[in-house]
């Protein structure tokens, strides 16, 4: 693994790349946030996007969610994956909100975890977009990122690259390299094919150079 400072030198040259990053889920409202995020599981923003355009016209409120049978939300949004099961969690976690928090979207870490669907990573990009609280959420592009960097190891859970990026990062910085690294992630290191010939971090990029090592190899 790269050292902290190496980390931070890294993440500054991303910070460069990509200075206007921000949530690319369209949204009015942290009610209607919490819902893209939740649909946004292993499925692209733009797909979100595309559901949720027509979902947020028909539906206003966790109350609007409750009002019909599961297999009609299951209908709306059936082009994103998983939608059965996310049909389901969006009105457990519209029940939960009228019991527990009288419909409203709740401004904790703990009270977010508590809604169904909800796991530490959508409650922490709840609490930084919708609520401006600095959060550093992983999804699957920032993982990819830090450990292909050496800034996380590869064995290293959800959790630990969180901490470490939290550890390396400043405070006041969290929200916005959230988002940064998703970009870098979403349109420069993609999963299957990387921008190693033009990216700025390949001479300290550990993947990188094993990609290049390995094209050389094939090459000879």
């Amino acid at each position: 693994m790269v050292s902290n400072k190496k980390a931070l030198e890294m993440i500054n040259v991303i910070s460069e790349m990509f200075p206007d990053a921000e949530c690319e889920l369209k949204h009015d409202n942290p009610f209607q946030l919490t819902i893209a995020v939740l649909l946004s599981a292993q499925t692209t923003d733009n797909s979100v996007n595309k559901v949720t355009a027509k979902l947020f016209q028909k539906y206003h409120t966790a109350e609007d969610f409750l009002q019909v049978p599961q297999e009609e939300l299951e209908n709306d949004i059936r082009t994103i994956g998983l939608y059965r099961n996310k049909a389901k969690n969006i009105q457990k976690l519209c029940r939960s909100l009228l019991d527990k928090f009288n419909g409203e979207i709740p401004r904790t870490h703990k009270e977010l975890e508590s809604l169904a669907g909800v796991g530490r990573k959508t409650a922490n990009v709840v609490m930084s977009v919708a609520f401006d609280e600095p959060s550093l959420a992983v999804d699957t592009h920032v993982e990819r990122v830090s450990k292909r960097l050496g800034i996380c190891r590869w064995k290293d859970n959800v959790r630990q690259v969180e901490d470490k990026l939290c550890k390396v990062v400043p405070r006041e910085r969290w929200n916005r390299t959230h988002h940064q690294l998703i970009f870098f992630g979403r349109y420069h290191c993609l999963a299957r094919a990387p921008k190693c010939d033009v990216c700025p971090l390949f001479e300290d990029c550990r993947e990188g150079q094993k990609r290049y090592k390995a094209k050389f190899r094939e090459a000879k």
